[in-house]
């Protein structure tokens, strides 16, 4: 063991969601609708990279936005921000 540890807490979140209407917007191939999973994965940096795909496939899209910075709930309240965007829909993009 050497002295590297793992932070207190979830490093990564995923949730599976339905997108709302006008979908969330995408870094790569612009609004994606339908069935999404999202996840949430914290950096060094102090900020969180937001990922989205259609649920079951293989290729990842960075939700525009992405990376967030960490809201004074951490990961799990920036997750739940994202995730609580895109059912709401209307080109979600992650917090800024």
């Amino acid at each position: 063991m050497t002295g590297h540890h793992t932070p207190p807490g979830p490093e990564r979140l995923q949730d599976d969601v339905t997108a709302g209407p006008g979908g969330a917007m995408t870094e790569e191939v612009g609004v994606v609708t339908g069935d999404l999973t999202i996840a949430t994965s914290a950096r060094p940096d102090g900020r969180a990279a937001v990922a989205v795909q259609y649920t079951g496939a293989e290729e990842w899209y960075t939700l525009t936005g992405s990376p967030s910075p960490l809201p004074p709930g951490g990961l799990a309240a920036l997750h739940s921000e994202v995730v609580h965007r895109v059912r709401r829909g209307g080109g979600a993009e992650a917090p800024r």
